[in-house]
C-alpha cells in the first residue's frame, strides 16, 4: 500500500462493529491509538468489559455503543445517535460475525443456515447501508473485515463461506459506485487469527467425531489432521497484526479493494485469483459507470 501521504485521522469519527473480543477489539484500540474518534460497538454492553479494561489500558478513549447487526432498529438508533453526537461519520468497519458449528451441509438444518447469513451478510448489508449518507457527506471509508474463505471454499466451513463469499460480491460491485460517490470500500481479508476462536475445532475423540459428523467421520478426520498440522492453524496471526492492516487501509489515500492481512493470506488468495488486489476488476466496472481509472 501507499502509505507515503496517510490520510490524517485527527477528527474522524470510525464506528466498528463485533467489538467484544478478537479483531475488533483489536481494531477498536488500534484506531483510536491513531487518532480516530472510536465509536466501538456490541451486541450486549455487558461484553464490552475486556474493551474497556484494554483501553484504559493503552490509556485510550473508546464510545461503547450497542448495535445488534440483526435488528433493523438497533441498528438505525445507532447510527441515529452518532450522527446526534458527532455530526458526522467518516469511516465504517464492518468486523461483527459468527462461525459455524455444524461439520457439514447434512447436518445442519435451514434455521442455522439462514442464522449464519443473517449475522455475516445482511447484518453488513444492513449496517452498511444506514451508514452510508454519513460516508457519502463525509467523503469517507467503508472496510469490511471478510475472510479468505470469501474467496476459496474450505471444506466443512459451507454455511461461513456462503456468507463471506456473499460479502465479497456484494463489496466488490458497490465499490466503483460508491467511489464515484466519494466514499472508498475496501474487504480486508485474513486467514486463521487464532484469538477470535474462530475455525478452533475442540479436542474430541474419535466417537464424539462420528457421533457429531455421522457418515463424513472419516474425511472430517483428515480435514481436522490438516487442520491442526501444516494447514490452517500453522498459519495463524494475532488479533492486532489484522487491526494493524484495518487502520493502514483506512488510512491509506487510495487503498485497494482487497487487502489480505498476511504473505500467507495472500498466497492463499492467490491459488484462486488472477487479480489478487481487485484492481482489474474496479477498473473493468468503472469503465462501466463511465469513470476513468484510478490513479495513485
Amino acid at each position: 500500500m501507499n502509505d507515503q501521504h496517510p490520510v490524517d485521522p485527527s477528527g474522524k469519527v470510525l464506528l466498528i462493529t463485533g467489538t467484544s473480543s478478537g479483531i475488533g477489539l483489536a481494531t477498536a484500540l488500534a484506531a483510536a491509538g491513531a487518532g480516530y474518534t472510536t465509536v466501538a460497538t456490541v451486541r450486549e454492553p455487558a461484553r464490552a468489559t475486556a474493551l474497556l479494561g484494554a483501553a484504559e489500558a493503552a490509556g485510550v478513549t473508546v464510545d461503547v455503543r450497542r448495535l445488534d447487526v440483526t435488528d433493523p432498529g438497533s441498528v438505525s438508533d445507532c447510527l441515529a445517535a452518532v450522527r446526534r453526537t458527532y455530526g458526522r461519520l467518516d469511516a465504517l468497519v464492518n468486523n461483527a460475525g459468527v462461525s459455524n458449528s455444524d461439520p457439514t451441509l447434512e447436518m445442519s438444518t435451514d434455521a442455522a443456515l439462514r442464522a449464519n447469513l443473517e449475522v455475516n451478510f445482511f447484518g453488513v448489508a444492513a449496517v452498511s447501508r444506514a451508514a452510508m449518507p454519513l460516508l457519502r457527506a463525509a467523503g469517507g471509508r467503508l472496510v469490511t473485515v471478510g475472510s479468505v474463505h470469501g474467496v476459496v471454499g474450505q471444506p466443512f466451513n459451507e454455511a461461513y463461506c456462503a456468507a463471506k463469499f456473499a460479502v465479497e460480491g456484494f463489496m466488490e460491485a458497490l465499490a466503483p459506485v460508491a467511489a464515484a460517490h466519494g466514499v472508498q470500500v475496501s474487504l480486508v481479508v485474513p486467514g486463521f487469527v487464532p484469538d477470535t476462536g474462530f475455525g478452533i475445532f475442540p479436542d474430541v475423540d474419535r466417537a464424539t467425531l462420528h457421533a457429531a459428523s455421522g457418515p463424513y467421520a472419516p474425511t472430517f478426520a483428515g480435514y481436522l489432521d490438516w487442520v491442526g498440522g501444516q494447514g490452517w492453524e500453522s498459519a495463524g496471526q494475532p488479533a492486532r497484526e489484522v487491526a494493524e492492516v484495518v487502520v493502514r487501509t483506512l488510512r491509506e489515500r487510495r487503498p485497494p479493494f482487497r487487502v489480505p492481512t498476511s504473505a500467507w493470506a495472500a498466497g492463499y488468495l492467490a491459488a484462486k485469483l488472477a487479480d489478487p488486489d481487485g484492481s482489474a476488476v474496479q477498473t473493468l466496472a468503472r469503465s462501466w459507470l463511465g469513470q476513468p481509472p484510478s490513479t495513485t
